[in-house]
């Protein structure tokens, strides 16, 4: 018993070490990429070389967690090819130990650092994240035209060289705002007038407001209020529902507050709960990418030319990620049901790598 311990012990350890060595390489790799791309945004700004390293060092670890399936695949077939060719495995099997035992090991911790991802890992890089788009957005020559959605209601903000609008909605229904406030203000941000609508088109860019109401920088309501009028933005309905396109912004503690408040506010909830549902599977993702690796490395009799493994992984690594995402766009665009959607990649990998399981533990 004590013996076994040990053992697997020692096997959990390298894997620790290795899915360590591989998160170092991917993390370097990304600071790499991501620093030339911030350097060639600023070149026209004057700034330090302080600011980019810092916006990479704040954005980089994001990209480590979503692509940490692939850090967990790697590792997996780098472990398992380590323990084969040291004849560590042979030795582990004449000690009674089966491959199953071997491939559990790497399984159980995958699932512990999946959970740690998704409820620690996570919720640090979210913040990370938009503290990277705040820090950068200053710096954006387009950034006039903004728009969030809060607790208050849906927010647009609006600018051009004659006048400044804030546009607050209650909600979005179908192709319209439902109670809107327009404030507009003049280039030096003096209040000009307040416009009142019951119920906004905004099918368009040009809006037609319904039941009007318009307050006068006076504070008096104009005596030209009008049933229906028009007003141009740079949004329509559309554009609107885009604002989550970057949900690595969203904590995953956050998902389910989320989710409710876009639903009031009439927003399309599938991207965020196609991103909860896999923020859930995380854990049995990584679990099956340990199951693949064990299936090309023990379950699978190949020569021993590292090159293969390496061809191996880069083309399992491509289609997974594609497959994955294909899958995702099918639950958003609700061609398929969510929840089939996200975990319907993760069976197919299991019910494939379990052939895996079954070779490497006759061996």
């Amino acid at each position: 018993m004590i013996k076994s311990f040990l053992i697997n012990k020692y096997l959990g350890f390298e894997f620790l070490k290795i899915v360590i060595k591989t998160c170092i390489i991917f993390f370097a790799l990304g600071i790499i990429m991501n620093l030339f791309e911030e350097i060639n945004f600023f070149k026209d700004y004057g700034v330090s070389v302080h600011l980019p390293v810092f916006l990479t060092l704040l954005f980089v670890p994001s990209l480590l967690n979503d692509f940490f399936p692939f850090v967990i695949l790697i590792s997996g077939i780098w472990f398992f090819l380590k323990i084969k060719k040291s004849h560590e495995l042979t030795a582990v099997n004449i000690s009674g130990i089966s491959n199953f035992s071997v491939i559990l090991i790497p399984g159980i911790l995958s699932i512990v650092l999946g959970i740690f991802f998704v409820t620690s890992v996570n919720p640090l890089t979210s913040i990370m994240v938009k503290n990277y788009e705040k820090i950068k957005g200053a710096y954006e020559q387009d950034q006039e035209y903004l728009a969030s959605i809060t607790n208050n209601g849906i927010w647009i903000k609006e600018k051009n060289t004659e006048k400044n609008n804030i546009i607050r909605a209650f909600s979005l229904e179908g192709q319209s705002l439902i109670e809107v406030t327009i404030y507009e203000f003049d280039k030096n941000n003096d209040f000009v007038r307040r416009i009142e609508a019951k119920k906004v088109d905004i099918s368009f860019e040009e809006w037609s407001l319904e039941n009007v109401k318009i307050l006068t920088a006076d504070g008096i309501f104009s005596s030209k209020n009008e049933n229906s009028i028009t007003y141009n933005s740079m949004f329509n309905a559309k554009k609107l529902r885009s604002l989550y396109s970057n949900l690595d912004t969203v904590s995953f503690w956050s998902l389910n507050n989320e989710i409710k408040l876009l639903e009031e506010r009439g927003y399309s909830t599938s991207k965020m709960k196609v991103k909860l549902h896999r923020s859930l599977a995380f854990p049995l993702f990584l679990l099956s990418m340990i199951l693949l690796s064990s299936f090309f490395t023990l379950g699978v009799k190949t020569n021993e030319n590292k090159w293969h493994y390496v061809f191996l992984t880069i083309i399992s690594s491509v289609l997974i990620f594609f497959f994955n995402d294909f899958s995702a766009v099918l639950g958003e665009t609700e061609k398929l049901p969510l929840e089939a959607a996200v975990w319907m990649p993760i069976l197919i990998i299991f019910i494939f790598s379990s052939v895996g399981i079954i070779h490497a533990n006759q061996k």
